[in-house]
């Protein structure tokens, strides 16, 4: 596959790229087939990194890569640093070019547990097929060079979150450009390192950065597809924010037996203040919480056009109920969300013991939407807690304030980022759509909002509400974050189709109807 890329370069350097306005009979299909190998090649080549996002050491490593890669396809690239690990800028300029798109991509992954991994290492990819009991088991990579079913999977972290993405858009580039291509709009990439952590100093670079980053539109090519598998836009995500609470029960584990009726334990404390937050339904019955969310009938209509099975859905998830929040699973996401991530306190199975826990913990992560202020809710919540009996505190309590308080609670809070939503009928709606019946001969199923979220928001603010839609290109059922990790063969090659689409999809020529 590197002479692959060496005739690619080769071919640009004899010949002048042309417009994508000239490229609208391209073959996708028939570029997509033949640059699938390398794609897949650049996609275990960038997956072999490890990428941690907790360990600085291992981002560097992946820097390093994709400048280089960006480099060596004639990007330019620039490093945007921040107090920990810097955002990577490429830029492509285009002659003549009036419009410029900017993508989005992290790079970064999740932490990992290698017992709990199905391979010797979830940083040297693997590709697996289901055998006849229906187990995934390990075959060689090389079958590719010979042999091809789109079920097949390759395991790895980061396969589909988010280096799977990137690699098909470099896949797609290349394509491109061996047919003597370009896109009649400028390319810009950011590269995000601290995803995984909540992307921690991606505002304050956006904001500093914001000349070079300058785009008319912007495209997150990360996250998965509908359940259905089918071509997938989404116009939104909702953002999320944290809340770590503690409960104090004695200042030590005391014995139950001696203690059992006399120390308050915190962990009953710490569930029923949980619980006073919802309904049996999963409803937040804290005052204000949903307030400046009114679906129209229209958006309603909108949200029906999601071809989702509820019972399907139910069915697959194993749940006999769901949450009494929306009427539908698309109505559930256009709301903020209050959810219980974690709880820890004492032991349980062969390491518990019989005390009267010093502490409880409960994580929780609220999702936002574009309605809702993070700092209101924040302040609603903290105001129930208090009206509960509470009183709360950021730091563990001295021992004044453990006699002089009968319920304390230690509150520990952070904003990761906004919601964002772009209208459908927006020039990148618009445009998008137009390259997905290109690519795939229908229209491509359109997702208000997402359920999942991303650091898009301090763009869309920096960069004078720029439009942001998502391309989603990998299989729903990927594992991301978890153990086994994977990207389906099928979805990868159908990304490289998508992203070639875009490239060549004419900008300058889009008409859109005002009225």
């Amino acid at each position: 596959m590197k002479k692959l890329y060496l005739l690619v370069v080769g071919y640009s350097l004899l010949f002048s790229l042309s417009y994508a306005q000239r490229s609208v009979k391209i073959d996708l299909e028939e570029v997509t087939d033949s640059y699938f190998l390398h794609g897949v090649d650049i996609l275990n080549s960038l997956l072999s990194i490890p990428n941690d996002s907790h360990y600085p050491e291992q981002l560097i490593l992946n820097i390093e890569w994709c400048e280089a890669n960006l480099k060596e396809r004639g990007w330019l690239t620039k490093r945007l640093e921040t107090s920990s690990v810097p955002l990577v800028l490429g830029q492509k300029a285009v002659p003549n070019a009036k419009k410029t798109v900017l993508f989005y991509f992290h790079i970064d992954g999740q932490s990992v547990d290698p017992k709990q991994w199905e391979q010797p290492d979830p940083f040297k990819p693997v590709l697996k097929k289901k055998n006849k009991d229906g187990k995934w088991e390990i075959i060689p990579m090389e079958t590719l060079q010979n042999d091809y079913d789109p079920e097949w999977r390759v395991f790895a972290r980061s396969a589909s979150d988010d280096k799977g993405p990137f690699a098909m858009f470099l896949a797609a580039w290349d394509a491109m450009v061996s047919k003597g291509l370009m896109p009649d709009y400028n390319v810009k990439v950011i590269l995000d390192f601290e995803e995984e952590i909540g992307s921690p100093n991606l505002a304050a670079a956006v904001t500093k950065y914001k000349n070079d980053l300058k785009a008319d539109m912007m495209l997150i090519m990360d996250g998965p597809r509908h359940v259905s598998n089918m071509p997938t836009l989404s116009f939104g995500a909702r953002g999320i924010s944290q809340i770590t609470l503690t409960t104090y029960g004695p200042r030590v584990d005391l014995h139950s037996g001696h203690y059992g009726n006399y120390a308050p334990n915190p962990a009953l404390r710490m569930s029923q203040l949980l619980a006073s937050m919802k309904d049996e339904r999963g409803r937040v019955v804290i005052p204000g919480f949903y307030d400046g969310i009114r679906l129209t009938q229209a958006e309603k209509d909108i949200l029906a056009m999601v071809p989702d099975d509820d019972e399907d859905i139910m069915r697959k998830i194993g749940i006999g109920i769901t949450d009494n929040v929306g009427e539908t699973y698309q109505e559930s996401l256009q709301y903020p969300s209050l959810n219980i991530r974690g709880l820890s306190s004492g032991s349980v199975g062969n390491e518990a013991r019989t005390i009267v826990p010093a502490i409880a913990v409960a994580e929780i992560d609220v999702r936002l939407v574009p309605e809702s202020d993070p700092e209101r809710l924040f302040a609603l919540i903290r105001k129930h807690i208090e009206d509960q009996g509470y009183y709360i505190l950021d730091k563990d309590p001295t021992d004044e304030e453990r006699a002089k308080y009968p319920k304390l609670i230690k509150w520990e809070g952070s904003i990761s980022y906004q919601a964002f939503r772009t209208p459908m009928d927006s020039e990148p709606g618009i445009w998008l759509n137009k390259a997905y019946v290109r690519a795939f001969g229908n229209e491509p199923i359109r997702n208000r909002i997402s359920g999942g979220s991303l650091p898009i928001a301090p763009f869309v603010e920096a960069l004078d509400n720029i439009p942001a839609v998502t391309v989603v290109t990998v299989n729903f059922d990927n594992n991301q974050h978890g153990p086994n990790e994977n990207i389906r063969i099928g979805n990868f090659k159908e990304g490289i189709k998508t992203a070639l689409a875009i490239f060549t999809e004419p900008l300058s020529e889009l008409k859109i109807d005002k009225k």
